[in-house]
């Protein structure tokens, strides 16, 4: 079956397509990044009511769909679509609300506006599902994951770098319940925000001094030192993050190496650690990531995956075992109670 893959990540920056043949093993036909318009996503960034989210769920779904006319390969020949929209709202811990302890989250890109306009069978909001089993949303990657990474005699682990950075932990010859993976802080966000709309190759941090004192009072928040599994977002690490701690550029660099670092360190048997998202090609993270962490740092071009497309393909092959009414969560990952279906299906009309 090949099925599109859509999905925006809390960076912002645009809309990632990945279009991939499924049968036994997972085939990588196409990818592509669709950059916002500006104006769509300082939006995004700045959401302030509820007409505007709804608004932009339906502005989304368009600009979704028009992505996967550009991707470079003919819509007829794609069977089925897996998108994950956009989060504007991820809080994966309960909180007490109006007498309940309530966990929540709200992509938007509206998918029967997805399936209206290419014809095809749109399958969206994939946290959900696992969220109402227990866990917490997130991350979902470690299904991908296993299935690309997985050695029978290697320890591996595969580190996403996008807005917020996340690990997925793979020893060797696992079994997919012994996988292990979470949310480790900041990715990109905080460095976007202080180097809009990002710092090319980390030529400012470079440039820059480590605040050492403020560093240090940041890496002793309590998150990093717990027990997964657990996840962030904008919500932690977003402008309040950068306006009440005045972080610079530098800093925030290496908050994010430090943090993967830590996150990295109580798994002492790791071979490998695979990288990829935007963050992959920041190489003044890169340096400091391979500084601070003992295992081989590096990305996932070397096993045939685009950097910027495998959470693309992920949202793909989640929707290919949504079509097949097959679970998609790990749940020692998300901390979930089960195996769960993922994602709500929009008929094609």
């Amino acid at each position: 079956m090949r099925v599109a893959g859509l999905i925006s990540g809390t960076s912002a920056d645009g809309i990632d397509v990945a279009v991939v043949d499924i049968h036994e093993s997972i085939e990588v036909v196409a990818t592509k990044t669709v950059p916002y318009p500006p104006e769509v996503r300082a939006a995004i960034l700045s959401v302030p009511d509820v007409p505007t989210v709804s608004r932009l769920n339906f502005l989304l779904g368009e600009l979704f769909a028009e992505a996967i006319a550009q991707c470079g390969v003919p819509l007829e020949t794609i069977e089925l679509i897996g998108s994950h929209g956009q989060t504007i709202f991820h809080e994966g811990e309960p909180i007490d609300f109006l007498g309940r302890k309530i966990a929540s989250t709200l992509q938007i890109g509206e998918p029967a506006v997805i399936a209206a306009r290419t014809g095809i069978e749109t399958i969206a909001d994939f946290r959900t599902a696992d969220m109402a089993a227990g866990g917490k949303g997130a991350p979902l990657v470690p299904f991908l994951d296993y299935q690309l990474f997985r050695h029978p005699e290697m320890a591996r682990i595969a580190l996403n770098i996008g807005g917020i950075a996340n690990i997925t932990v793979v020893p060797a010859g696992a079994k997919p319940e012994d996988v292990v993976a979470f949310d480790t802080g900041p990715g990109n966000m905080v460095m976007d925000a202080l180097a809009p709309p990002f710092d090319r190759d980390g030529e400012r941090a470079r440039a820059g001094r480590v605040n050492e004192p403020l560093l240090e009072r940041l890496l002793a928040d309590p998150y990093y030192q717990r027990q997964p599994p657990k996840s962030c977002g904008r919500e932690q690490y977003g402008a309040d993050f950068v306006r009440s701690t005045g972080i610079d550029v530098t800093t925030a660099t290496e908050l994010t190496a430090r943090t993967i670092a830590l996150a990295i360190a109580p798994y002492p048997t790791t071979r490998e650690v695979i990288a990829s998202g935007g963050g992959a090609h920041n190489r003044y993270l890169m340096e400091r990531l391979r500084a601070w962490v003992k295992p081989r740092v590096t990305t996932s071009e070397e096993f045939g995956i685009n950097v910027d497309a495998k959470e693309a393909i992920l949202f793909a092959v989640l929707a290919y075992e949504t079509h097949r009414r097959r679970a998609g969560n790990v749940p020692s990952a998300t901390g979930a109670r089960k195996p769960v279906i993922l994602g709500k299906i929009s008929p094609h009309s």
